[in-house]
């Protein structure tokens, strides 16, 4: 599964790097969107399988640190090579496809953990997305705070550049790029750094910290200040950290052995919606009203949903 996603991000590099309209770009989203589900869920199991211990939360610390990371360095490549190398629009995915090939001829020499793998024409293909009855209560706490911390960075993925471009006069692609590494980089260190904090601990600071963090987002708006732009960024890296790692860390723990990658899955499900909705919602609302309208409109279903989660997680994340 780790190389059938390999491959269809392969495919979608190629189709980014010969895009000529949008309709192309559309067709390479949804590639690169199935590649990074496939990839997700099946590496986070498979992590969870190759460390030698029962203690899940070193696995969900490792993923999701590296999972930021990597998001990190692709913002601040891509940023650096649209301002200041040749052929912007392409060489970028140039530069990804060298490194996918790397990556999946690390995959391919890694260790398979299924004790008796089947020939590729008996495994069923079918999708399995489920939780099992018997922890579905659990789910939910780790699985809303996903959604929210995701929602933050989906936010800064998709909107930050406008916000600097429109509100902070910003428009050199290399210093928006810098600013998703500082949110990737500040949320990885954070990852690491309160790797033995528990896992509810994590989500309930996670969602007490997302209230200050929209507000800041707001605040630098404006004020049209880049500073609180830089503290907001900071403050959403460590709720980010929190939410999403203590979020895995609880799906791994109540996970059966046997339907892990499924459990993973249904929990990226989760906060691959928390990543995009709200964004779009908000990418209708900054066409109609405005950019700052649109920033506290998020900032206000941010904070509700926070205060919600928490009450929700008090009683059910146990």
């Amino acid at each position: 599964m780790a190389l059938a996603g390999m491959a269809v991000a392969v495919v979608s590099a190629v189709v980014f790097l010969f895009a000529e309209n949008v309709a192309w770009l559309d067709i390479a989203r949804i590639l690169s969107g199935l590649g990074i589900g496939v990839g997700a869920g099946t590496g986070t199991a498979w992590l969870a399988e190759l460390l030698p211990t029962d203690d899940k939360s070193q696995a969900a610390t490792i993923a999701t640190s590296t999972n930021f990371l990597g998001l990190g360095l692709g913002a601040l490549g891509a940023g650096l090579l649209a301002e200041y190398a040749p052929w912007p629009l392409r060489l970028t995915f140039v530069v990804y496809l060298a490194m996918l090939a790397t990556v999946t001829l690390l995959v391919w020499r890694t260790r398979e953990t299924v004790s008796r793998p089947g020939k590729l024409a008996d495994v069923s293909m079918r999708p399995r997305l489920s939780v099992p009855d018997d922890i579905r209560a659990s789910f939910v706490a780790p699985a809303v705070t996903g959604f929210g911390a995701m929602a933050l960075v989906g936010f800064y993925a998709a909107l930050a550049p406008s916000i600097l471009a429109q509100q902070l006069q910003v428009t050199n692609h290399a210093e928006a790029g810098a600013l998703f590494f500082e949110l990737a980089i500040v949320t990885a260190a954070t990852i690491v750094a309160t790797a033995r904090l528990s896992s509810r601990a994590a989500m309930f600071a996670a969602l007490a910290l997302m209230i200050p963090t929209v507000a800041m987002i707001v605040a630098a708006q404006v004020f049209a200040s880049m500073t609180i732009m830089i503290a907001g960024t900071a403050l959403c890296g460590v709720a980010a950290a929190l939410g999403y790692r203590g979020g895995l860390q609880v799906v791994n723990e109540i996970a059966p052995a046997d339907r892990r990658a499924e459990v993973v899955s249904a929990f990226f499900i989760c906060c691959f919606c928390g990543n995009a909705l709200p964004v779009i919602g908000i990418g209708v609302l900054s066409t109609v009203a405005g950019a700052t309208a649109a920033s506290v409109a998020f900032a206000g279903m941010i904070v509700v949903f926070s205060l919600v989660a928490l009450g929700f997680g008090a009683k059910y994340a146990r």
